[in-house]
């Protein structure tokens, strides 16, 4: 068979292939690139001097303090209880197992909104858990910052426990086993074998629900009160900018969100690839 008939007959592998590309392209630069040229483009408007005064506004400043430090926190808060949770699902058997298991997805499933109204109800000042905090330890979280952690923290937690959930099904138990027989303690065994084998899955869970929750808008605008230089959260504060019809300056702070968290990204992924090539 000639060289041209092989070409031929590999071209054909995978029918449809020009239409799936194309369809893919379309679908890349429509709902992808073309937004974010608009979003890189928009903020020119004011030229460099009026983005600048945009993004040094007090309250944009307090606002970005906000997500992104919430942000970080919720997501190294979420990081051991996602760890939590996926060890006790793939390694434990008990009754209710699957409904728990069902249970991670449900930020998922449901509406942002409806979360927020729900997690102000308890943590408000009379809830149910709001109102023993408040009584027994002074503490105030609906209508403040940790509020904002709360939300957050419900909206990062499926993206580490199904990232190291798969992760941890592979991890083969003879490896436990082994350091179990050289005479290691159960603490030295997670320390030493499991947590190393996790850390790249762990910090991947990580990065997902740091950017998820950088952006989050409905679970967090009840329970966080929404003060100015308190409790006002990025997105809160291009929805207002949207209201007062400077869409330049909304579009200069979105662009603003999106190259720090991709910086923040980015390091995370080069982390990771350091901690893969560190593991044999």
């Amino acid at each position: 068979m000639s060289g041209t008939a092989l070409f031929r007959l590999r071209r054909q592998a995978l029918p449809g292939r020009g239409l799936a590309l194309g369809v893919t392209l379309v679908w890349l630069g429509g709902f992808i690139l073309i937004p974010l040229a608009a979003l890189a483009l928009r903020p020119w408007e004011k030229g460099l001097g009026g983005i600048w005064a945009v993004l040094t506004e007090p309250r944009v400043l307090a606002g970005f303090r906000l997500s992104f430090g919430a942000s970080a926190l919720a997501a190294l808060i979420a990081a051991p209880l996602g760890l939590l949770l996926a060890w006790v699902i793939t390694r434990y058997e008990f009754p209710g197992r699957r409904a728990l298991d069902a249970l991670i997805d449900l930020p998922f499933a449901l509406p942002t909104a409806v979360a927020g109204l729900a997690m102000t109800a308890i943590f408000a000042n009379n809830g149910w858990l709001g109102e023993p905090l408040a009584a027994w330890f002074g503490w105030t979280v609906a209508f403040r910052p940790a509020g904002v952690v709360v939300a957050l923290v419900f909206v990062a937690l499926p993206f580490i426990a199904r990232t190291v959930e798969p992760v941890l099904r592979d991890l083969p138990r003879e490896t436990e086993e082994a350091a179990a027989t050289l005479g290691a303690t159960r603490v030295q065994t997670i320390a030493r074998v499991v947590l190393p084998a996790l850390a790249p899955a762990l910090l991947t869970g990580f990065g997902l629900g740091f950017a998820r929750a950088v952006g989050e808008y409905g679970s967090v605008i009840f329970i966080a009160g929404n003060m100015p230089m308190v409790s006002e959260i990025l997105p809160l504060l291009i929805v207002v900018k949207l209201e007062q019809f400077d869409y330049a300056g909304a579009a200069a702070i979105g662009l603003a969100m999106l190259l720090l968290a991709f910086v923040i990204l980015l390091g995370l992924n080069l982390l990771q690839l350091l901690l893969r090539r560190g593991q044999p």
